[in-house]
């Protein structure tokens, strides 16, 4: 049985005891919000600065960080297609496409008209929230003074809502109707102008540059063919259908080619890096602290 007159005669030493601790451990929380997290976000600066650098838009009349860096589209089973893509930062300065029509073996050819660049939405998009990101990391810079853990969380998750949203853009293609697609701007980039029975699309998927090559027919108005349209994906399928100007059409044959992009993929690590960066910093705090209710803490 316990002796009642030892505990309670115990009760100030362990008190004091758990005091000092409790003091060390609060001198450790401050030291981490005034000098480790602002080490850590010197770290993401760096970082998200290196990959923000690599999506640069070349500017008319002024000499880009970036060099055009040419990439050969083809496949190693069928030869319908072959492009040669010139790719600056967000932007699509030249394209050389090659395409074999399917009945007659004829062989035609076109290019970006000279006036005439395309940009790559989720190139620009994921820029724009690596910006952001940097924004954000920038509005606390050394000078700023944590008052807390939670407000050190609120920054953190802005950030990695961010990275996310830009990997993402990288990662997830966007869907487009056939229409869409048929009245896509790009189909008035080319010279030669493209035929009305084909259609492009350029993308991204992952570290890819993609090109898409859709030959159409024109389905006759007395056609006993059940009429689906299509609704929206990445890529369509031979016998997709869709109507335009009052005309319908069927997809006939799909051509994917596509090249691996290194930057791309050097950015992807960027950003995964980024987020652990972020989650290893959120995870941080003293050992045994457990602040109490109102008090600051890294959860």
């Amino acid at each position: 049985m316990l002796n009642p007159q030892r505990s309670v005669s115990e009760l100030p030493k362990m008190s004091a005891a758990s005091q000092v601790e409790r003091a060390v451990l609060e001198e450790e929380f401050n030291w981490l919000l005034k000098d480790e997290v602002h080490a850590v976000l010197k770290q993401l600066q760096d970082v998200l600065k290196e990959a923000s650098r690599r999506f640069c838009m070349p500017n008319p009349g002024l000499e880009s960080p970036l060099k055009p860096e040419n990439f050969i589209l083809g496949s190693s089973t069928m030869d319908q297609v072959k492009g040669v893509l010139t790719l600056q930062g967000e932007a699509l300065t030249q394209a050389d496409i090659n395409l074999k029509v399917a009945k007659s073996s004829q062989v035609l050819h076109f290019q970006f008209r000279e006036d005439k660049q395309w940009k790559l939405q989720q190139i620009q998009d994921a820029r724009n929230h690596v910006n952001q990101a940097l924004q954000l990391l920038s509005s606390r810079d050394e000078s700023y003074r944590f008052k807390t853990g939670a407000e050190v969380n609120k920054l953190m998750d802005a950030v990695m809502l961010q990275l996310t949203r830009a990997r993402n853009r990288l990662t997830t293609p966007a869907s487009m109707t056939l229409p869409e697609l048929a009245t896509s701007g790009l189909m008035k980039m080319f010279s030669p102008p493209m035929p009305g029975d084909v259609m492009i699309n350029f993308y991204i998927n992952l570290s890819k540059l993609c090109l898409t090559v859709y030959q159409l027919h024109v389905l006759p108005p007395n056609t006993t063919k059940n009429f689906r349209p299509a609704g929206s994906a990445v890529l369509h399928n031979p016998g997709a259908m869709f109507e335009l100007n009052s005309n319908r059409f069927e997809v006939s044959h799909v051509h994917k080619v596509e090249s691996v992009v290194p930057w791309l993929n050097d950015t992807l690590v960027f950003f995964t890096i980024s987020l652990q960066l972020c989650q290893q910093l959120k995870d941080k705090r003293p050992a045994s602290f457990r602040p109490q209710r109102g008090e600051a803490e890294f959860q």
